[in-house]
Order: structure tokens, then sequence, then C-alpha cells
């Protein structure tokens, strides 16, 4: 499994290795057009949620740049480029090359409540545990918007996991336009105890500081917020790919499953048999398996996992089965959960994962001719799901977040849900129950159920405008025109903020021979989003009402 925070670290940063090398502009515009070339000829699958024409103008727009870039900006915009295919499998990584380059002596986590420096270099402990407020005098959600073009994220989850390093490393920070030279210290606004103040930081060269999935192990000259004697169940026993362990107040198995590989010590089909063995001889009666901090490795070593599920009688049942999932959980992990949510009846809780449902994955090593820089380019497709079942990620039926709070008191309110939890508690499916009361003429409380649903916590990662917008456009595609109309005037309700849900009652109402009052939702539509996609598509279908 790649360690992909410190190959985000290492995908822009040569200003010094290459200066020494001395390659000219001319060396690194046909490095440009090598990797163009390549990308058209042997991998164009990967134009999927960029274009070609996307693609080519931004290698255009980087070739007439670079005579007037400095190195670290060259880099930067071949990693923007690389990343602009969103897949996290295909990016730029140096590991193999004596690269310099530089980072802030302190580690960040982005909590429930806002960007905390978890960790730092004993040097600067007063920032300990403070809150991110702004770089360099920019607020700290601008300065996310600006560096994320430099990760290959998938979705949001994938950038929460890795692409806050890059807001520490002065490279990223001055290619991106945070800064206006590259500079050897980083001022931050941080929030502690109620008082704000800047603290400058001195870029150090970059290092493999002390740090476990994404958290900073409190040894040698490294310092956590958090007190490590007493740890959570997710963070313990961290030198073992996974373990297991019987809680016996709540009659539960918990295991910590990390990476899609064979533990040194107990290889997964022996550690699995000891687990179902422990499950089927002791008063069991759910099992919580915690892939949060699971970013892949091999997804052929998934059966021992599914298959054992799937043949526990006490366990695969619904209620008895908990998967926490979360923004680490990636590559061959993602072929894990998603197997566990085809065929077993597993209860996601947590955060959602850091892939695609489907995704490109397996990559070929593709070093340009003359920087040596290694692009590693995605060339198979995974897909565990129909392409209609496919989504930016696999979201948990329970949401639950870590504050920086509970992080600090080591509690886990994750693992806390996952325990405590009973079937009446939530909805599983919510358009399944959406449907049933529809079916049922209980419109009242169809509205009303749906209501407190879209607003609850809970099932904030529930995509209810997107779920509702299809099953109306399914309805409509049936001719199935009154429940259509039903279900977008509910996404109206629920969203009125949202130009599509307008823009697609107007649709409805225009194939309903109701031409007054789709022309209304169209200019609502359009009231909402005058200058976005929606509408634009609004003021079409405008034009085209007027014409007949």
């Amino acid at each position: 499994m790649k360690n992909l925070a410190l190959l985000i670290l290492c995908s822009f940063l040569l200003t010094r290795a290459y200066a020494q090398n001395g390659l000219t502009a001319a060396g690194w515009q046909a490095d440009l057009r090598f990797l163009q070339q390549t990308v058209h000829k042997d991998y164009p699958f990967l134009f999927k949620k960029t274009t070609a024409a996307q693609f080519d103008a931004e290698v255009d727009r980087l070739y007439e740049a670079i005579p007037t870039l400095q190195e670290h900006e060259i880099v930067a915009g071949l990693a923007r480029i690389v990343a602009s295919f969103q897949y996290g499998h295909t990016d730029i990584g140096w590991r193999n090359l004596p690269l310099k380059y530089h980072v802030l002596p302190l580690n960040l986590y982005w909590f429930s409540d806002g960007i905390y420096v978890e960790g730092a270099h004993k040097d600067y402990a007063p920032a300990l545990g403070a809150r991110l407020l702004q770089v360099e005098g920019m607020p700290v959600e601008k300065a996310l918007e600006a560096v994320r073009p430099l990760a290959p994220a998938e979705n949001d989850q994938y950038f929460k996991a890795y692409g806050l390093d890059f807001l520490l490393v002065p490279e990223a920070l001055h290619a991106q336009g945070i800064t206006g030279a590259l500079k050897e210290t980083v001022t931050l606004t941080l929030e502690k105890d109620g008082k704000t103040r800047d603290y400058t930081f001195p870029a150090v060269e970059a290092y493999r500081f002390p740090r476990n999935y994404g958290f900073v192990k409190a040894e040698g000259d490294w310092l956590s917020i958090r007190d490590g004697s007493q740890p959570p169940h997710y963070l313990k026993n961290l030198d073992k790919i996974y373990y297991f362990e019987y809680l016996p107040g709540h009659k539960t198995v918990y295991v910590r499953h990390s990476q899609i590989q064979d533990d040194p010590e107990e290889a997964i089909p022996d550690f699995y048999g000891r687990v179902f063995d422990f499950i089927e001889k002791n008063d069991v009666e759910r099992l919580v398996l915690d892939v949060r901090l699971n970013g892949g490795g091999n997804n052929y070593k998934n059966k021992p996992i599914v298959t054992g599920i799937i043949r526990s009688e006490k366990i695969n049942k619904p209620g008895k089965l908990f998967v926490i999932i979360g923004r680490r959980t990636f590559s061959a992990c993602q072929n894990l959960v998603n197997e566990l949510d085809n065929y077993t009846n597993a209860i996601f809780v947590g955060e959602p994962t850091a892939e695609n449902i489907n995704f490109y994955g397996d990559n070929n090593r593709v070093e340009l001719p003359n920087s040596k820089i290694p692009v590693f380019l995605s060339f198979a497709w995974w897909q565990d799901k129909p392409q209609w079942e496919n989504a930016p990620w696999l979201a948990p039926h329970i949401a639950v977040e870590m504050s920086f709070a509970e992080y600090r008191a080591n509690r886990d309110p994750v693992l806390e849900t996952a325990l405590n939890v009973r079937a009446n508690d939530f909805i599983l499916d919510p358009m399944a129950y959406f449907t049933e009361l529809y079916m049922a003429n209980k419109l009242d409380v169809l509205e009303a159920e749906a209501g407190k649903m879209a607003k609850d916590p809970k099932y904030r990662f529930f995509d209810f405008e997107g779920e509702l917008n299809r099953t109306g456009y399914n309805l409509l595609n049936r001719q199935q025109l009154e429940p259509a109309i039903y279900v977008f005037q509910l996404n109206t309700r629920l969203f009125p903020d949202s130009a599509n849900t307008w823009d697609s009652l107007g649709e409805a109402h225009w194939k309903a021979d109701k031409k007054e009052k789709a022309i209304e939702y169209y200019n609502r539509a359009i009231e909402l989003d005058p200058h976005g996609s929606v509408g634009e598509n609004a003021r079409n279908m405008l034009k085209q009402i007027n014409k007949m």
C-alpha cells in the first residue's frame, strides 16, 4: 500500500534538485508533450471526469508558461494536470528520487468543527491544539480551494485525508498563488483558548516525521494533542495490521483492520478464522469491523472476510454487523466495503469513503524522459456495482463525525454509535421508506418524515435531493407524469434554494402540457442560477416553449 501522504508532499517540490540537474525549459516542455502523447495513446479511457479537450488546453497553457516559471511551479503544473483525472491512483510520485522539499513542522487534521494542529515538533508546542483560521492572511477555506487542484482527489473525503499537507508546504503555497514568492517561513493565524494570534513557522527540509494513518505518534521530538496512554480502540495496536477484541458490556467483537495485506505474524485467513471461531463459541451479538484507516492493498485478500461474514448466521443479520468507514477507506478496501454492501447485511457508520464506488485503480509507472519524474497512470477499471449505482463514495447509513474535543479526550463517537444504535433508531433505506409511504397514500407522513430526515445530521451524507430527482425522472421517463410532479414538488419544498429542483419541476410540467407553470418554474431556476449551467438549460427550455 503506497504512502499517499508522502506522495502528495512530494508531488511538486523539486526546486533545488532540478536546478542542480540544469533541466532547461525545452526539456520540461518535452516532458510535458511526452506525458500528453502517452495519455492520448495509451490511457484515453481516463477521460471521464475531464475531457481530452480540457486536458489539452491545460497542457498548452503550461507549455507556454514554462519559460517564465520556477521549477517547483512547473512541477505543480504537472501535478495539476495529472490530478485533473480525479482518480487517487493516478498521480505523480518521487519516492525513489533524492529530492529536497520543505514543510512546516506541524500536523493538521480536519475535525467536524474545523482544522486543528493535531501534532507538532516540541519547538512549536504553543501551536498544539490550535484551530487554523488563515494561511498567510488567506482564510483557510480559500487556501484549501487554492491547493485542491494539486491533489488527485476523487471526492471531498480524499482531500480531507490527504490535501491538508499542501497547506504546510511553501512550494505549494507559492505555486498556487497563496504567497507571492517562495518563502522560507509561513505565517498561520491560529485560535487557541479563545485567543487568536499569528504564528510564523520556519520551513524545514522535509523528512518522514512520526505519523500513523494521518495522526502524529508522540515520540522523540514530536508531540500529540492526545494522551497516548489510553488510546481509543481504532488507535490501539497500530504495530499490527489488524487485531480483535471482545467488548463484553456490549457482547460485541471489535475488529480494527487497517490494510488489505497479511500481517507478518498472522495471515488474513487465519486471523478471521480465529475471529469467527470466537464469535461462534462465545456470547456475541454483533460484530464491528473498523476499516476507517484502511487505505487498501491487495483486493484478492478480501475473500476470507466477506465469505466469513456470509457464513456466520449469528452476525449476517440486520442489526448485527456494523462496518465503520471513513476518509481513508480507499482502493482495495473500497472493493471490500462494496462487496460487504452487496452481499451482507452490513450497516455502515462514520464518514463516506475516499474512493468512488467504481474506480480506476492499479497504475503503471511512466517516467518522464528528461526530469525522470515518475507519473503513475491507472489502467484497471474496478466495477463492483452496476453503473447506475456508481457514486462519488460509499456513504454511511449513519453519519458520525469526530470533533476535536472528542479526539483530544480519546473518545470515539463513531464506535460509540455502532455499539449503541438499535434498528428502530434510523431508516436503513430512506428512498424505500418514502416509496412505501407513497404507495400507502400516507402523503402527510411522507412529507413530514422527508423534511425531518433531510435535516437530521445522522443522514447528512445521504443525497436526498439527488435521489428524489432521480426518482422523479424515472417516473417521468415512464410517462407517470403526476407522480413525477409530486416528487419534484417535494424536492423543491425540501431544497427551495436549489436551481436544479426547480428546473426539474419545470420540465415535468412542460411534459404534462402545463406550460404556464413550466415557464414559472424555469424562471425560478434562472433566478437561482443566473450564470450557471442549470440557468442556461432553463433559458434554452424557455426558448423551445416560446417557439411552440
